[in-house]
């Protein structure tokens, strides 16, 4: 009988977990056409990562550095394979297997995993997982290619599962449900995610503390925390490698303290704080959480048919009245741009209310603080004081950007205190009173504030946006109609959500449907809320075919150009949103890119000098000036070997015969006392004749002199990724600098073999002092981060396997004593 059970109870969530799978799938029906998802960060990602996969593909090793983005920078944020994480492994083929409805299918099991946890009835939970996995935010992430910030999201639920059963029910169950989720969730490499997710538990855990201390139970929250403290170090163990690489990289990231002292009033050890807040969540977008079309959607929601806009182009007699409505952008918020609104669904903030009124305890004043603090956080600028408080003190804080972000903690903890509320009604812990009082101020809260809004959206403001300066007056007006007119449907849109949740919800109260009713039509209705609301955002229009998908990574006539030069090394500069964009890189050695993680010295190179010299060059060019000259005059540009520009991919490059080469030598320097005077030296030398070397450096070349050598050389003779090789000649000692990124932490240079110190030079270059004569230089990249954090990870993984195996053999025979006993029992 107990085995009947134990397999009946396998198959059910079994079942669910399939129900799941397929509910992803029909949401991404295309997919099973054989279409693709035209993800931008994805498309990023190939680019970026192409080099170090193809060297991987080839070798079996991992290169860690790859000079195809940026000059050249690490592979940690981009694409490295941690073998040694055996649980990387595992998350690897999952992603592989299921990608890209993986995203969606973790939502739904990770906050299935966590309502079952706090024993919320398997079908409400059902619909839970609905709640969560479809919000709008979390679809819309899937949308624009941010993979790892959806895998952090739906381990994340894992991570908060583990901390809750330690503490609620069983804390050795709950730990090493903790460890795992913290190991997947680190390995998803979303740090940002992770950080947020631990600023709600650090909420949990401080109301968990005075709950403690007011009943007497210090003892055991003591002993709890100590057990999670532990499966949160094994944790970090398995994840050695890649955190503790990723730790050492970030220093020299955009996300580490600038050595440069201007502005410093926005500096932190961080980023910069106008970085920072750049997305931050206005004050009144944050109800978009309740009303999807509160602020007009997104950058690309454009008015239809029936629209204002669309009668008075026609009116006025535009040319293609139905293309022009296409620059007619409904969205009036702050943000520079978005791809959507934060949309918790109109039934889910009508049950957190609820929860609210219904639930007791420590659990009610947790997640009402941990929500209020996550849309608190999301204002960012609009609460300047408090935002540029934490970026100064709160550890870590000042590595992340867009505070709209923190609104993925009032994702998780709004529907969860609103399906506490139901476990709580459906187990008969809410008195009739109590419950009709809740239904009444939910209902009265948010059902009052939609019709509110339907009826009157003009109190809303003003529906004008930064950039409607250019519409004309004849158009503006009919916008703003418009924008008002989306408000008002998408508000009496939540209005009658919320009437259709309350009505089934007194219904089952009133026992006039039954539970399996009550549970089949909330997760119903929950599911076309949000579906029909994700669809505007995540929709067909966002698949295209395989072939199509090729066509973005088939070398353009511009690139196959470039691809028949046959030299080893050399750059490639795209005049196209050089910095944003990293396609490039699929195909080139890029000085661009797209990272989130660029390094910082080479960032202040595109604010100070490559950013300039890209102006200066598109304007002589545009004059008419010689290309010679233009490129002669492409100081730090030539300095990087930029041998190439790419100005039409449909046309042939520009070729920059001013480009410096691989390396070079130069008989002058200038010793310089700081980071400023380094940056600005660069404006007064030409960079092949003159070396900017920090006083850092100084005991390289003090005393020396260095004499031009007409018939000195340096050729790179061989390269890979993490490998340079050159030969080198000259009559004298000679002062060499290579186009190649300096990056202290892991690269050792070779001189015959032998290995001999390199320094910094111009700023972001490498430089060495070589004796006269023929050598042979070698720079090899290896990290001792990876190589020795490897071995970490890998007894970090032996240990939580075990400790899982352990736990699964344990169950087991307690089932067996369980079962045996039962049946002397009834013998």
């Amino acid at each position: 009988m107990e085995k009947t059970n134990l397999w009946r109870k396998i198959g059910i969530e079994a079942g669910i977990i399939l129900l799941f799978i397929v509910v992803s799938y029909a949401y991404l029906f295309p997919l099973l056409e054989g279409k693709e998802l035209m993800l931008h960060d994805t498309q990023s990602y190939r680019s970026a990562s192409k080099e170090l996969a193809d060297f991987r593909n080839a070798t079996g090793e991992e290169a860690i550095w790859t000079n195809a983005m940026f000059g050249g920078m690490p592979g940690y944020m981009i694409s490295v394979v941690y073998d040694s994480n055996l649980f990387y492994r595992a998350e690897h083929w999952f992603q592989k297997i299921f990608h890209p409805a993986a995203m969606i299918i973790l939502y739904l099991i990770g906050f299935y995993v966590l309502l079952s946890v706090l024993k919320v009835n398997k079908w409400l939970s059902l619909a839970g997982a609905f709640a969560f996995g479809f919000a709008t935010y979390m679809i819309i992430i899937i949308g624009v290619g941010h993979t790892s910030k959806a895998h952090a999201l739906g381990y994340l639920m894992l991570v908060v599962a583990g901390a809750l059963m330690a503490y609620r029910s069983n804390r050795w169950k709950g730990a090493l449900l903790f460890a795992v989720g913290l190991t997947l969730e680190i390995i998803a490499g979303h740090p940002q995610i992770t950080y947020y997710g631990l600023l709600a538990l650090f909420v949990f855990g401080i109301t968990e503390l005075i709950y403690a201390v007011r009943g007497k139970r210090l003892a055991a929250f003591l002993g709890t925390t100590g057990l999670l403290v532990v499966a949160a170090i094994l944790a970090l163990a398995v994840n050695f490698s890649y955190l503790y690489s990723t730790y050492r990289y970030s220093k020299e990231t955009i996300r580490g303290k600038s050595e440069l002292t201007h502005n410093q009033e926005n500096q932190t050890s961080g980023l910069d704080k106008n970085y920072v807040v750049q997305w931050s969540q206005g004050i009144d977008e944050t109800l978009t959480l309740l009303i999807p079309g509160f602020m007009g959607g997104s950058h690309t929601t454009n008015p239809g048919l029936e629209s204002e806009s669309y009668k008075i182009l026609r009116e006025k007699g535009v040319e293609n009245p139905r293309q022009a409505l296409g620059s007619v952008i409904l969205y009036h918020g702050d943000k520079p741009f978005t791809s959507g609104p934060y949309y918790a669904g109109a039934i889910v903030v009508f049950l957190f209310v609820l929860g609210l009124f219904v639930v007791r305890g420590a659990d009610k004043w947790w997640l009402l603080g941990a929500t209020l603090l996550s849309i608190l956080l999301s204002w960012g600028k609009y609460v300047m004081p408090l935002t540029s408080f934490l970026l100064d003190y709160l550890p870590f804080y000042n590595k992340f950007r867009a505070p709209e972000m923190t609104l993925v903690i009032a994702g998780f903890t709004m529907p969860l205190l609103g399906f506490l509320g139901l476990r709580d009604i459906s187990a008969g812990k809410v008195g009739k009173k109590e419950l009709m009082k809740g239904l009444k101020w939910a209902f009265g809260i948010t059902g009052g504030l939609a019709l509110l809004f339907a009826l009157l959206p003009g109190i809303a403001g003003s529906f004008s946006a930064p950039f409607d300066t250019s519409y004309p007056d004849w158009l503006l007006q009919a916008v703003i109609s418009d924008r008002q007119a989306m408000l008002r449907s998408t508000a009496f849109r939540s209005f009658i959500f919320i009437t259709l949740a309350a009505g089934i919800l007194l219904l089952w109260h009133l026992k006039k449907i039954k539970s399996s009713g009550f549970y089949a039509l909330l997760a119903l209705l929950i599911l076309t809320d949000l579906w029909l609301v994700d669809k505007k955002y995540l929709g067909e229009k966002d698949f295209t075919t395989k072939k199509q998908t090729t066509a973005l990574f088939t070398p353009s006539p511009a690139d196959a150009e470039i691809l028949k030069d046959q030299d080893l090394s050399f750059r490639v500069l795209p005049l196209q949103n050089p910095w944003q964009d990293a396609r490039a890189s699929y195909f080139h050695k890029n000085v661009g890119g797209y990272s989130a993680a660029k390094l910082r010295r080479y960032q202040e190179m595109i604010d100070h000098h490559f950013s300039p010299e890209i102006e200066e060059m598109i304007s002589g060019l545009n004059r008419q000036q010689s290309p010679d000259s233009v490129f002669n005059r492409l100081n730090t540009l030539n300095m990087l070997n930029t041998r190439y520009i790419l100005y039409d991919l449909n046309n042939r490059p520009l070729v920059n015969s001013a480009a410096w080469g691989n390396g070079w030598f130069s008989p002058e320097f200038r010793i310089v006392a700081n980071a400023d005077e380094e940056i600005e030296a660069l404006n007064q030398i030409v960079t092949k004749e003159q070396v900017v070397i920090d006083k850092r450096f100084a005991s390289f070349v003090e005393g020396k002199n260095f004499a031009h050598d007409s018939t000195a050389m340096i050729r790179l003779t061989e390269y890979r990724p993490n490998y340079l090789k050159y030969q080198t000649g000259a009559s004298s000692e000679q002062l060499a600098v290579f186009s190649e990124i300096y990056y202290a932490d892991g690269w050792k240079a070779y001189v015959n073999g032998k290995e001999t110190p390199h320094f910094r030079a111009n700023y972001i270059l490498r430089a060495m002092v070589l004796p006269e004569g023929a050598h042979t230089v070698e720079f090899r990249f290896h990290p001792t981060s990876f190589y020795a954090g490897n071995k970490v990870s890998l007894a970090g993984s032996v240990l939580l396997l075990l400790a899982v195996a352990g736990f699964f053999v344990r169950e087991f025979r307690n089932k067996n004593r369980i079962n045996k006993t039962g049946l002397q029992e009834k013998d």
